[in-house]
């Protein structure tokens, strides 16, 4: 069974050292470290998110030898990745709470505000707007509708390649997509209440959001 302990310093971004194959290693390191730590902050949150990158990379590094190809190497490290932070929230005493990435979904009201013909300044307003109403229900998520969609949406790949991932069919992924994206969108409309403040620009009364959310806890 793979070492799990995590490494404590949070500060390095060096790679863990590795005597066999160092070169190709820290080739790796260097490739997806970056995607892989925002990939666990939006799984577990951005301090249990630096140990356990660390964490994975230990893995990859101590199980690069018998890397046969079967799969891409991304679709491998990402599966390895999976695999941690799903141990990490299982083990956990208390729940992580994921910062999650933003992601747009909207209702027939905001498209047609992003339809007219706006500065993009304006829209990417609105846009931001949606985001921070939408951020606060993500976290709320069951554990497999959020990593669809973190690597949906955070990540951006391919259906296959989250079904390689999680290890499950592509139907399997299709549904879980489909079903967290319903939940978010009837959190939106149900909590998330647009107005036009004083310079006529729509925005989200986020107090009512979070008044939602508590009242669901």
């Amino acid at each position: 069974m793979a070492d799990q302990r995590c490494v404590s310093d949070k500060t390095s971004v060096e790679a863990p050292a590795m005597p066999e194959h160092e070169e190709e290693f820290d080739r790796v390191y260097k490739t997806f470290h970056p995607k892989i730590l925002r990939y666990l902050s939006s799984l577990v949150g951005t301090y249990a998110a630096e140990d356990l990158a660390q964490e994975v990379f230990i893995k990859v590094g101590k199980a690069m030898k018998g890397f046969r190809g079967e799969a891409s190497l991304s679709t491998w490290i990402y599966r390895i990745a999976t695999n941690t932070a799903l141990d990490h929230q299982r083990s956990s005493a208390v729940a992580q709470r994921a910062r999650m990435a933003l992601l747009n979904i909207s209702t027939p009201e905001i498209e047609q505000e992003l339809k007219d013909k706006k500065p993009s300044a304006e829209k990417s307003l609105i846009r931001k707007e949606m985001n921070q109403c939408i951020r606060r229900f993500i976290e709320d998520l069951p554990a497999d509708y959020r990593t669809v969609i973190v690597l949906k949406e955070l990540e951006e790949l391919k259906n296959s390649e989250i079904a390689e991932i999680l290890g499950v069919t592509l139907e399997t992924v299709k549904i879980r997509l489909h079903r967290a994206k319903a939940k978010l969108k009837k959190e939106f409309e149900t909590h998330c209440n647009f107005y036009r403040d004083e310079q006529n620009v729509l925005s989200c009364d986020l107090k009512s959001a979070l008044k939602g959310l508590k009242g669901k806890s």
